[in-house]
């Protein structure tokens, strides 16, 4: 039993880990960065997966581990390294004070979600709800980002935040159900990423700048 409740507490760890990366790719000043802090928080969501997986007796999670540590891992974060680091834009540049107010939103953020959460019954592993908690909270820093942030390039990456997110809450809640594993798959970033990378680079192109307040001159 206490060997159990040991695992939990380290998916519940790992999970914790998701919010600290995520705040580092908000805030990391450079594509490079941004794509290698993402690529390690997805390795943790992967070794969420294994853990669930074994601690679950859950052994779709192997194939869904498997696939996110190809797409998600590797894939994406070269793509975005590729395609998009070589693109020198000044408002990749954190703003001063903007790891302040990432920080106090990304707290409100993780209470809110706690609050809701500990009404909500999670079947199985009860003690699993600071990982759903952090999981929530995980999909609103991402839309967060994408609302906050005036660079392409890191609202690509919050769209990343989010989807990761949303694939630790359907672990978390369906991590028997075969069909878990097929929405991983069609669900998965990669192809928004690649069409969202391309659109990225037509704009630069155009208006030299991934400052996504700059087209509204494309109006017309």
């Amino acid at each position: 039993m206490e060997h159990a409740v040991t695992e939990l507490q380290i998916i519940n760890t790992l999970a914790g880990l998701l919010i600290i990366t995520s705040l580092l790719v908000v805030e990391a000043s450079g594509v490079a960065l941004s794509a290698l802090f993402y690529a390690l928080q997805s390795f943790l969501l992967v070794l969420v997966f294994v853990a669930l997986a074994v601690i679950m007796d859950a052994p779709q999670l192997f194939v869904w581990a498997a696939i996110a540590f190809v797409t998600k891992v590797v894939l994406v974060p070269l793509i975005m390294y590729r395609a998009l680091g070589p693109l020198s834009d000044p408002t990749l540049v954190p703003r001063r004070l903007g790891i302040a107010w990432t920080v106090i939103v990304a707290a409100a953020v993780v209470t809110v979600c706690f609050v809701i959460v500990s009404s909500i019954h999670l079947p199985g592993a009860p003690e699993l709800k600071p990982a759903l908690a952090v999981s929530l909270a995980h999909f609103f820093l991402g839309l967060a980002c994408i609302v906050m942030q005036r660079n392409l390039l890191k609202q690509i990456f919050g769209y990343c935040l989010m989807e990761n997110g949303s694939h630790l809450t359907l672990a978390l809640l369906a991590n028997r159900a075969p069909e878990a594993v097929e929405i991983g798959v069609v669900t998965d970033a990669i192809f928004a990423v690649v069409i969202m990378v391309i659109i990225g680079r037509l704009i630069y192109s155009r208006l030299g700048t991934l400052d996504v307040r700059q087209l509204t001159s494309l109006r017309g």
